[in-house]
């Protein structure tokens, strides 16, 4: 035997006659089936459950952050769930707060209006019954109670009747009215006091303002009269307290007072009137040939102010004027109808016909006056006059009417210097004989934050607000040849 052939048979030992062949194929399958069904047998017995847990413990080897990121996003939706659900509770806490607020200010307002006209209804009750107790004189009387403003006796014994002129004293005076406008007055006389005092001279018509969302204050007419001043009240047809930094007033528009919207409320104020006893003037919704109130009918380029047509205006008062009439307030009120000076007006509100439009006519018109004030920015041609400031809305006046000419509110501005100069030529020219139809004036006694053509300015309209302008008034309000009724101030 060959040294190359021993090596051959000793690897295929198993393959040296197809008998062993086919016994070593058969070992080696019954081999393979044994461990197959001893590890079947392992994992599925329960004696196998250690080894499921060590495969699956290396499973979690091989994937070590698996379970923790499934528990981090059930964790991150549940916490998605929880701020939608906490923005869903927030969102309706918001609109309940909301909803709360807007009902408390409409519950305030409401308490307001009523306790107004509570105090209204006690003023008129006091009134009529001090009514029925007579009248003394030709003038008006009404009761006076520490409620009403007046002072009170002790003992509960009545207080003294407030005594008034008539009505046709008031209408044509024996001498020229001399009035003030100041913050509180007349239900807090403190500033009108203390400016008054300044003056020497005490005011015998006293300004306010009041709007078409209040009921009659009585009590300003009877604190008035106690003081022995004519009440003079600015009645504006819109909310007291509206800005004047817009003229949108949809709810008050002339239409709608035309039309009925306001009656019942108008039918009421002229029975309050009534009840006092006591006379008035109103100047019903002012400056109306200008653009800036809700109840002027066009801006100046021929478009509506607030839904109001031409010829609006005068139909308004008219029908104001009648429901009074109907009730027998027209006894006690002087209507003033008073525009705004002419002079920086738009070109059609300057126009001929234009202002004429706007008056209602003498049988609804006692007096007529003016707004008029010395107030930047000064044109070139300001020789900062009497005459600069009124004359040309003064002619137009008497071209319409020859009712007594109120000067209902007035003042100069300090800006550059020409107050006192502007008042001493205002009193200089009451006395000229072409004014004897001024029958009066009242000043508008506050400094004001406003905008004039675009421009924002503070003036300051004060009697009292530099030394040289309050020596200026003195001299000139006090002037015999001006004839002003004069009551030393207190």
């Amino acid at each position: 035997m060959s040294d190359q052939t021993a090596p051959s048979r000793a690897a295929a030992w198993w393959s040296q006659s197809k008998s062993r062949s086919q016994a070593t194929t058969v070992a080696a399958l019954v081999l393979t089936a044994v461990l197959v069904g001893i590890s079947a047998y392992v994992w599925v017995s329960p004696t196998g459950a250690p080894l499921r847990k060590a495969v699956d413990q290396a499973a979690e080897v091989v994937t070590p952050f698996a379970a923790q990121n499934a528990e981090l996003k059930r964790n991150l939706d549940k916490a998605t769930e929880t701020i939608a659900s906490q923005k869903g509770k927030l969102t309706a806490l918001q609109k309940s707060t909301l909803a709360a607020q807007a009902s408390a200010a409409k519950q305030l307002a409401a308490a307001q209006q009523k306790a107004a006209a509570a105090e209204g209804r006690l003023a008129s009750m006091q009134a009529q019954l001090a009514a029925a107790q007579g009248k003394s004189g030709s003038g008006s009387t009404a009761s006076g109670s520490t409620a009403a403003g007046g002072k009170g006796s002790s003992g509960g014994s009545a207080a003294a009747p407030i005594t008034a002129p008539s009505r046709a004293e008031l209408l044509s005076p024996a001498k020229r009215y001399y009035g003030m406008y100041t913050e509180q007055a007349p239900f807090n006389w403190a500033t009108f006091d203390a400016t008054s005092a300044k003056v020497g001279v005490s005011p015998n018509v006293v300004g306010y303002f009041s709007g078409w969302d209040e009921n009659f204050r009585a009590n300003a007419v009877t604190r008035s009269w106690q003081q022995g001043r004519l009440p003079m009240m600015t009645w504006e047809s819109r909310p007291i307290n509206a800005g004047n930094d817009t003229v949108d007033a949809p709810a008050y528009s002339l239409p709608n007072i035309i039309r009925g919207d306001f009656d019942a409320y108008l039918h009421q104020y002229a029975k309050d009137i009534v009840a006092t006893g006591l006379p008035l003037g109103i100047r019903l919704d002012h400056e109306m040939n200008g653009i800036w109130y809700p109840w002027s009918e066009t801006d100046g380029q021929g478009n509506s102010i607030n839904g109001n047509n031409v010829g609006d205006y005068a139909k308004m008062w008219r029908h104001v004027h009648d429901i009074f009439q109907q009730e027998g307030a027209n006894n006690l009120v002087m209507w003033i109808w008073a525009p705004n000076i002419v002079n920086n007006l738009p070109a059609s509100h300057k126009a001929p016909g234009y202002l004429e439009s706007l008056y209602p006519g003498d049988a609804y018109v006692d007096w007529v006056g003016l707004s008029g004030y010395l107030r930047p920015p000064y044109k070139s041609d300001n020789d900062f006059s009497f005459d600069y400031t009124f004359k040309a809305s003064l002619d137009k006046l008497r071209s319409i009417t020859s009712k007594p000419i109120m000067l209902a509110e007035v003042g100069a501005s300090e800006t550059e210097g020409h107050k006192a100069a502007w008042i001493t030529s205002f009193f200089q020219a009451l006395a000229k004989p072409e004014n004897e139809d001024i029958i009066g004036f009242s000043w508008f006694n506050l400094a004001v934050t406003s905008y004039v053509e675009g421009v924002r300015a503070t003036n300051d309209w004060r009697i009292d607000s530099r030394a040289d302008s309050l020596s200026a008034f003195i001299t000139g309000l006090t002037r015999p040849e001006d004839d002003f009724a004069l009551t030393p101030a207190p």
